[in-house]
């Protein structure tokens, strides 16, 4: 039993005990002539619970289980109880050696106290939570590998990642059954966040341990200290003195496409830790059961299972049997066929929860938001209680008891005083606060992607919100859909509540303003906030007037708080001064530390400093790590450098290792040029090493052929997954047309969409756009007053 706790005394004696109350079990059950199915029937307990029940190596069944089963096969119950209890204690004694570190027993947790979506509630009639019977699927098997490879003494991680109500948590709670038995503990970090909790006792976690991330944004995600658990948990499952360790979590897909995305050169790159933990630990779990699932549902169905038979007789035709079970159709009836206010309100709130506000929504903001969501005549129609009508109904839990707009409580920060006592009048209150069912949330992000959310929206943000990081959220969110003021005044609001993040990008506001006093003074305010960017910045402001020492100071400062792009300037300052080696050594550092954009940089000076060679052999070293750009940059220097030859080469070289773009970006550089014949020889090499059209290929085509709805659509879809450059040559190519109409549809699809910055080159929207996408008069930061 290597990687379990097995007990050191006597262990025959709890085989022994164990070994008879099963052997009880199945001979009562045979004489009986009852399939399990059928006893799970009858007894009330899910099927997966009464296979463990029976499993020679499965953990020692509740006594609720025990006395379900006994009364139903015509068993004493005291005398199964005592060989429980006997099995019991004999694993709770091997389990107490490693109860040090954080959580409990498996065997003590209420999987939905893990946050697996119930299934619906006890046969008798009563109010307690029940499970459907389980079909495993393809990733169970996956995650059955992990916990063979942890019991062995490995410690492994795995991280599922699919759509909402897909079954995600249910699979890591079947899967971590087997650790049970050997006296696995389960952790939860929960309180007072998730990423506090985990971010505090991580390093005080014990070998078997199961570490539980359901949600794993919540941790991996967090602006301040995602990066912190992210290397925290690399740590655990690097270190074997620390195992076996299993460390399960979930995702959604779109959180997942966040963290895997490597950042175009010289932009920041905020999940770089992230990225290389997940790497090869992540397996998708599919929206809809396949044939095979189906059928062994269907056999559960016919079998006894009340819960499964229901969700078939309804998601059979596209499989999504799971998000029936979670209740997620009923969510949805209720979206679409809700009243007005009603509506309005979960508009108001999906559009929230896709732009970055955290799950717990303030019901005045919401409140105040929905105005717009409303037609001229729904909001005549409105009565004086509307409001109130309006969340009782959207509290009334669905099947699988979702609720779709729920009020919540969120528990209060603890933390060691360290300062005076805050008194209630100091302790800001955001009032009554709401959270969105998470498969309403998601069904938001598909339906709403492309919308921008009304004036209302934006107004009742800027009076409503304290949050910082909310603030600064939609602030963001503003500002990539070309709402300039509203993204000012919300940044601004920000800034002042005390969000790094918002504090840099005022700084850079008043930088181009030619305030460098009231930039510079912010930039130092970040970084006494915690964000090391601050330093990089002023950095970067000293480099710009020379003052080398300086800037030194504060880039080394910078990094050594955990900016690794501040090595880069670092590197700068060294090649400055022809000390290539040293320049090197710290690109590659940078690069060791998750700054990929590293690399681009040292491949440049090694192409400027003639280094032909070497600058290839960091581009190919570039790809092992997943970052292609550097073949794009290379490509492109070749190109402006008059070696058109090399140019091709290089491009169709990564073309052949599976990347495409440096051969596109090569014909966009062209077309820029004005070279029309270099450009079409990249564009048809293109599409020749794809083996076919690629996207960019088919828009063009769209447009050619005058279908402009298909291209944009194209292009947004493409521009979702982070390639904007479709949308550019959409535009490139109605400019040429003189297709004023065209253009104008463009700016504002892509303007709601948040793609505005991949425009380029229009007096559209110079001022930003109004909350309707109007182009906005003339306004002046400094001069702009308050919007209320």
């Amino acid at each position: 039993m290597a990687g379990g706790l097995v007990p050191s005394g006597e262990p025959e004696g709890w085989h022994s005990a164990v070994a008879k109350l099963r052997d009880k079990l199945r001979d009562a059950l045979a004489r009986k002539g009852l399939s399990k199915t059928q006893l799970a029937a009858r007894s009330g307990l899910s099927r997966t619970t009464v296979q463990e029940a029976f499993r020679s190596e499965g953990a020692v069944p509740s006594a609720e289980t025990v006395v379900a089963l006994a009364r139903v096969l015509g068993l004493p119950e005291v005398e199964m109880l005592e060989l429980r209890r006997r099995a019991a204690a004999r694993q709770n004694e091997a389990a107490a050696e490693y109860a040090g570190g954080p959580g409990r027993p498996i065997e003590q947790w209420d999987p939905h106290d893990l946050e697996v979506h119930p299934s619906g509630v006890s046969a008798s009639g009563g109010s307690a939570r029940k499970l459907s019977g389980y079909v495993r699927r393809t990733h169970d098997q996956l995650l059955a590998d992990s916990v063979i490879e942890v019991m062995e003494g490995r410690s492994r991680m795995l991280v599922l990642v699919g759509s909402s109500s897909t079954g995600k948590t249910r699979a890591c709670w079947e899967a971590v059954q087997p650790l049970a038995e050997r006296g696995w503990r389960l952790w939860h970090p929960y309180d007072p966040t998730r990423a506090e909790a985990a971010l505090a006792e991580l390093e005080r976690v014990a070998p078997h341990t199961v570490v539980w991330l359901n949600e794993a944004q919540h941790y991996l995600g967090d602006p301040l200290v995602g990066e912190r658990i992210a290397a925290a948990l690399h740590s655990l499952l690097t270190d074997p003195s620390l195992g076996p360790i299993l460390i399960l979590g979930t995702l959604w897909p779109e959180y997942e496409d966040q963290y895997s995305a490597v950042p175009r050169p010289g932009s920041p790159d905020p999940h770089s830790r992230v990225r290389e933990l997940l790497a090869g630990r992540t397996v998708a779990v599919p929206d809809h059961f396949d044939q095979a699932a189906l059928r062994t549902a269907i056999t559960l169905a016919q079998e006894g299972d009340s819960l499964l038979a229901d969700a078939l007789s309804r998601a059979e035709a596209d499989g999504r049997v799971t998000q029936d079970l979670a209740g997620a159709p009923e969510l949805l009836r209720r979206y679409q066929h809700g009243t007005p206010a009603a509506r309005a309100l979960l508009e108001a709130a999906m559009d929230a929860r896709r732009l970055g506000m955290s799950l717990h929504l303030p019901q005045a903001f919401l409140t105040d938001a929905a105005a717009d969501y409303l037609t001229d005549r729904d909001w005549d129609q409105l009565t004086n209680d509307w409001v109130e009508a309006a969340y009782t109904d959207l509290a009334r839990p669905v099947h699988g008891k979702q609720v779709p707009l729920s009020r919540t409580n969120p528990r209060p920060a603890r933390r060691l005083p360290t300062g005076p006592a805050p008194t209630r009048a100091t302790v800001p209150s955001a009032g009554p606060m709401r959270r969105l069912a998470d498969y309403l949330e998601q069904h938001g992000r598909t339906v709403r992607h492309h919308l921008c959310p009304p004036a209302s929206f934006w107004h009742a943000a800027y009076v409503h919100l304290k949050h910082p990081g909310d603030l600064n959220s939609l602030a963001e969110a503003a500002h990539d859909r070309g709402r300039s003021q509203w993204a000012y005044h919300l940044r601004l609001r920000a800034a002042e509540t005390g969000s790094p993040d918002a504090m840099i990008k005022m700084a850079w506001v008043w930088e181009r303003a030619g305030d460098h006093e009231r930039a510079e003074s912010l930039f130092w305010h970040a970084a006494e906030a915690g964000d090391p960017r601050g330093l990089k910045f002023l950095g970067q402001r000293r480099e710009g007037f020379r003052d080398w020492e300086g800037a030194e100071d504060l880039y080394r400062r910078a990094a050594d708080a955990g900016d690794p792009d501040a090595r880069r300037g670092l590197a700068r300052l060294r090649a400055r001064v022809g000390d290539l080696e040293g320049a090197e050594a710290l690109y590659r550092r940078a690069a060791e530390e998750g700054d990929p954009n590293s690399l681009a940089d040292l491949m440049m000076m090694l192409e400027h400093a003639g280094n032909r060679e070497g600058a290839e052999a960091v581009a190919r070293e570039s790809t092992v790590v997943g970052y292609s750009l550097c073949f794009t940059i290379l490509a492109q220097m070749r190109d402006e450098a008059g070696d058109p030859e090399s140019a091709e080469a290089i491009a169709r070289e990564a073309a052949e290792d599976g990347d495409i773009s440096p051969l596109l970006d090569l014909w966009r550089d062209r077309l820029d040029a004005g070279n029309l014949k270099g450009a079409e020889s990249a564009f048809r090499m293109a599409e020749e090493v794809n083996g076919g059209p690629t996207p960019a290929h088919l828009a063009r085509r769209m447009e050619e052929e005058g279908d402009q709805e298909g291209a944009e659509a194209l292009a947004l879809q493409v521009a979702d997954s982070g390639d904007f450059y479709i949308l550019r040559d959409l535009q490139r190519m109605r400019g040429e047309a003189g297709d004023e109409e065209g253009l104008d549809t463009l700016y504002r699809h892509a303007a709601d969409a948040g793609h505005i910055r991949s425009l380029l080159g229009s007096d559209w929207g110079e001022y930003g756009l109004d909350a309707d996408g109007s182009p906005s008069s003339a306004w002046d930061e400094e001069e702009e007053a308050d919007p209320l």
